[in-house]
């Protein structure tokens, strides 16, 4: 996984950098003739082909770690590539494997990024409500339907999905200078609707101290004492009656 496009900013004593790091690459490659995909899936043995579910081979490398799908017109999609540089390298080496096949006019040309998608954390929770109240035109939140925001720059073009936690995918563009352009253009805006912590003040109660047990004890048996007082022991015998004087 490479990492890119670093931005830099301080909030009061608070200094942070974010890196974004990419994910994914989509390129096309065209191979410049057309392909029997029967057998190019019967010869090669990390091809996978069923033409009732997708009409196209299925292919993928180890090393870059990638899939391409080929088709009959000779247009092959790499994708899974976590660099330009790999995407490239494994557009070369399904050339490569296609001529192999006996397909000897197959060659790597046109290669093209398509698409890009990165990744990366802000470092503190986001209030996107509030994102997507003030940027109604280019924003878009159903927590209904999906847990993120979806905001739709313009220039560049690029898609962000922006989430309470601070994380954020970056997708749509076709190079690594868009998408650190696109995150540079936005970190303002995430700055302007961070959330903040909130701490509540507490008073503090002082505490009575609890009487002890054995004082409650005694503070009992004397109450007690004083209640059971002028009354008989045993609660069946009548108090003795006053005799008159003689």
């Amino acid at each position: 996984m490479s990492s890119f496009g670093s931005v830099s900013s301080s909030v009061g004593d608070d200094q942070s950098t974010v890196q974004m790091k990419m994910q994914n690459i989509m390129a096309t490659v065209n191979l410049g003739c057309p392909i029997n995909l029967a057998k190019v899936s019967e010869t090669a043995r990390n091809a996978e082909y069923n033409p009732k579910r997708f009409q196209a081979v299925i292919m993928r490398i180890r090393e870059p770690r990638s899939t391409a799908l080929i088709f009959a017109s000779g247009k092959m999609i790499i994708t899974g590539a976590r660099s330009e540089e790999d995407a490239m390298n494994a557009g070369k080496k399904y050339s490569a494997i296609v001529r192999k096949v006996g397909f000897e006019a197959a060659q790597f040309a046109e290669f093209k990024v398509q698409n890009i998608t990165a990744t990366c954390d802000v470092g503190f929770p986001i209030r996107i409500e509030g994102l997507c109240y003030s940027h109604t035109s280019s924003s878009t939140y159903e927590p209904e339907l999906f847990p993120g925001l979806v905001y739709r720059m313009k220039d560049p073009k690029v898609v962000m999905l922006i989430f309470v936690s601070g994380k954020i995918v970056l997708t749509g563009a076709r190079s690594t200078e868009a998408l650190t352009l696109a995150f540079t253009k936005m970190w303002p805006t995430l700055l302007e609707f961070r959330k903040k912590n909130i701490v509540v003040g507490v008073k503090q109660i002082r505490a009575l101290p609890l009487p002890s047990s054995g004082s409650s004890s005694s503070s009992s048996s004397s109450k007690g004492s004083k209640k059971r007082k002028g009354q008989s022991a045993d609660p069946d015998e009548a108090p003795p009656k006053k005799g008159r004087g003689k």
